[in-house]
C-alpha cells in the first residue's frame, strides 16, 4: 500500500509539475509533514517544478534602508521598532549614499534594487528621499528599482507607479490566523488591502513573510495558500533570525529540515512564482542547506546584508550559482 507520503508527493506532482496548478492547503501540509526519508524526492520535485514552470535563471537583488529603525509598529520579530530595546537606531540614508548602493548592487549583476523604509507608511518627507533618490539613481545606475515602504494609500501608490518603480515589497508575514500574535498595532487586512491596490496599479507586487514566528504546520499551509490567492509575482522567504530586545529575541531557529520541507512545499504551492532566498537563510540552513533550497525550488536571492542583519558575501552566492549551473538572470529580460 502506498505511504502518506508516496500519496502527497503523487498529488503534488499531477497538480503543480503537470499542470503549473498551485497544491490546496491539505495537500501543502501533506508535504510538510513529509518524514526526513522522503525529503530529497520532495525538493527534487520542486526543482522540477520552477525548470518546468519558471526556467533555470535566477534572479538577484540587492536591498538597502534609506530610513532604519525608529519604527511606530509592533512587529514582535523586528529590531527596527522604537517600541522594544533592540540596539537599532533611527538612521536616514543621504541620496549619494543611496546611489552608491544601487552602483554597488548593479555590479554584482543585480537586475533588482529595493529601497527599503522602517515605517508604517511613507510621509511627505519620505516620498520626497524616494524621488530624489530615484531620479538619481536613474541618472547613473541602469538597474530596476523596487520599494518597501509599508502600508500605503491610492495616491502613494500612484505616485509610485508615476514614478516608475518596478516592483512594490510588503509583506503578509504570517499566516491570516496567526498574524495577531505577532503584531498588534495593524492588521493583516490592512496590509492585504495595501497589496490589492498595489496588483490593481499594474506595479509588480512582492509579498512573503517570516517563518519560524511561532506558527504551526497547519498555519504555515494555510499561509502558503494565502500567498498564492494574492498571485504575487515573488515570495521573499524568510526564516527568523531572532534579534536582541525583541519580544522574539530568544526563540528558536527553524529546524534546517523543517525550512527545507518549506521550501519545496512553497514551490509546490507557488509554481510560477519567484520564489526568493531573503533573511535567515545563512544561520537557519548555512552552506549546504543553502544549495539544497536552490536545487528544491528556489529561483531568486538577496546578495549581501540584509537590513540589519549580515548576509553570505555576494561573490559566495553568485559562485554557488555558477557551480550549480544557474544563469543570473539579465536585466534586458526584466524591462
Amino acid at each position: 500500500m502506498p505511504s502518506l507520503s508516496d500519496s502527497a508527493l503523487a498529488t503534488a506532482a499531477a497538480r503543480a509539475l503537470e499542470t503549473g496548478t498551485g497544491l490546496a492547503e491539505p495537500d501543502v501540509l501533506a508535504v510538510l509533514r513529509l518524514p526526513d526519508e522522503e525529503l530529497p524526492a520532495a525538493l527534487e520535485l520542486a526543482h522540477q517544478v520552477r525548470m518546468r514552470w519558471c526556467g533555470p535563471e535566477v534572479e538577484v537583488e540587492g536591498i538597502v534602508s534609506v530610513k532604519t529603525g525608529g519604527c511606530p509598529e509592533d512587529c514582535h520579530f523586528c529590531s527596527q521598532s522604537g517600541l522594544f530595546t533592540s540596539p537599532v537606531r533611527a538612521v536616514w540614508l543621504d541620496i549619494p549614499a543611496l546611489v552608491e548602493a544601487a552602483r554597488q548592487t548593479a555590479a554584482t549583476g543585480a537586475t533588482e534594487f529595493c529601497i527599503v523604509a522602517a515605517v508604517r507608511g511613507p510621509d511627505a518627507r519620505l516620498m520626497a528621499q524616494l524621488r530624489d533618490g530615484v531620479a538619481a539613481i536613474r541618472a547613473e545606475v541602469d538597474i530596476n528599482i523596487a520599494a518597501s515602504l509599508g502600508m500605503l494609500t491610492r495616491a502613494q501608490v500612484d505616485e509610485l507607479v508615476a514614478l516608475g518603480i518596478h516592483r512594490y515589497n510588503h509583506n503578509l508575514e504570517t499566516a491570516r490566523s496567526f498574524f495577531p500574535q505577532v503584531v498588534t498595532t495593524h492588521t493583516w487586512d490592512e496590509r492585504f488591502d495595501t497589496l490589492r491596490m498595489v496588483r490593481d496599479s499594474g506595479m509588480e507586487v512582492c509579498c512573503g513573510g517570516i517563518l519560524g514566528l511561532g506558527e504551526s504546520l497547519e498555519q504555515r499551509a494555510e499561509f502558503a495558500v494565502q500567498l498564492a490567492a494574492l498571485a504575487p509575482d515573488e515570495v521573499p522567504l524568510n526564516f527568523l533570525n531572532p534579534r536582541p530586545g525583541t519580544p522574539l529575541g530568544e526563540a528558536a531557529l527553524v529546524d534546517p529540515r523543517d525550512a527545507l520541507r518549506a521550501i519545496a512545499a512553497f514551490r509546490l504551492a507557488l509554481p510560477r512564482t519567484i520564489l526568493r532566498y531573503a533573511g535567515g537563510r545563512e544561520i537557519t540552513l548555512g552552506d549546504l542547506g543553502t544549495r539544497d533550497g536552490l536545487l528544491g525550488g528556489i529561483n531568486a536571492v538577496i546578495v549581501g546584508n540584509y537590513l540589519t542583519t549580515l548576509g553570505r558575501s555576494p561573490a559566495d552566492d553568485l559562485a554557488l550559482l555558477d557551480d550549480l549551473k544557474m544563469p543570473v538572470k539579465a536585466l534586458s529580460a526584466t524591462l
